[in-house]
């Protein structure tokens, strides 16, 4: 057997492995379904994983919510391909069938229900093929990336993880100028920063440190304090100042919200508080998230959703 035959053969079991530790309704269909049926697959995706996602679209103008449950939908397989298969060759395999499922949803011949449903909305908005392929470079970047020397490098990661996200979420919207996209990718920095820093002790057990390699060494604060589940004041002064951080690139993407439209608005101005609220909680604990996660509370939670749909009303 040739170097190339064994090659495609190890890419052909790595494959097979990784779809099989995902939901079988993920599998690439040898026959592509129905707009409608694709629609179907992607609404109900949508409705029954995120609840904050279910309670966003509640703001959304009903025009567009099919195609931000079509959007939403790439993102959460996207982000399970990479995340829930537990094998960097394996995820990288199905990554990189993905994208040919992306590059074939742009040539008009795709066969998942995910794309089959996204072909109309990207027609629709004109949305540029790196929009969707830039997440899947940071997913990749996850299976042979576990930590990062500096902030700047976080913020690298970022660009891809998070940012392109905000760019979609504005091209949908009608928005495609540069001042806008700049402040979106202020605000959903921001929110991965905050779900990075909400999340210490869930990452290191995937293997990942989010934190700034030369931020743990200024604060003199090593691997085994995570590892051990220590909240050491020199670890707590470091969240302390990673949460300050956080903020700052918050404050930045505010103005965003006054620059759209006002239901577009609505949702900006719900998810910022969303994120701000987990620095609150994180700073109610005394910074102390190792072992002990920060969430919001029901009430917050319902709270933030109330002061929204005043703000709709007004």
């Amino acid at each position: 057997m040739t170097n190339t035959a064994i090659q495609t053969r190890q890419a052909e079991t790595a494959i097979t492995n990784g779809w099989s530790r995902l939901p079988v309704s993920y599998l690439i269909p040898k026959i592509a379904p129905s707009l409608e049926e694709a629609q179907q697959y992607c609404r109900r995706l949508a409705r029954t994983h995120y609840e904050n996602f279910s309670v966003a679209t509640w703001f959304l103008p009903k025009r567009l919510r099919q195609d931000f449950f079509n959007v939403y939908a790439y993102c959460r397989i996207s982000d399970d391909l990479g995340d829930e298969v537990g094998d960097p060759a394996a995820a990288l395999a199905l990554l990189d069938e993905w994208q040919s499922e992306l590059q074939a949803c742009y040539q008009g011949t795709p066969r998942h229900p995910v794309f089959v449903a996204l072909a109309e909305t990207v027609r629709k908005f004109d949305i540029p093929q790196h929009e969707f392929s830039d997440l899947l470079i940071a997913f990749r970047q996850d299976q042979t990336v576990t930590r990062f020397e500096s902030f700047a490098d976080v913020l690298a990661y970022c660009q891809y993880s998070a940012n392109p996200v905000g760019h979609l979420v504005l091209y949908l919207c009608g928005y495609r100028d540069a001042e806008r996209q700049q402040l979106s990718d202020y605000t959903c920095t921001a929110l991965q920063l905050a779900n990075f820093w909400q999340d210490v002790t869930r990452d290191y057990a995937k293997g990942r440190i989010y934190l700034p390699l030369e931020d743990m060494r200024r604060f003199n604060v090593g691997e085994d304090d995570i590892l051990c589940s220590r909240n050491t004041p020199a670890f707590c002064a470091l969240m302390r100042f990673e949460v300050a951080r956080a903020r700052e690139w918050f404050e930045r993407g505010l103005p965003l919200a006054g620059k759209v439209a006002k239901e577009l608005a609505i949702d900006i101005e719900l998810f910022s508080r969303g994120g701000q609220e987990i620095l609150n909680a994180i700073e109610r604990q005394d910074f102390t998230v190792l072992g002990r996660r920060p969430v919001i509370s029901k009430p917050r939670k319902l709270a933030l959703v109330a002061q929204a749909a005043v703000g709709k009303l007004l």
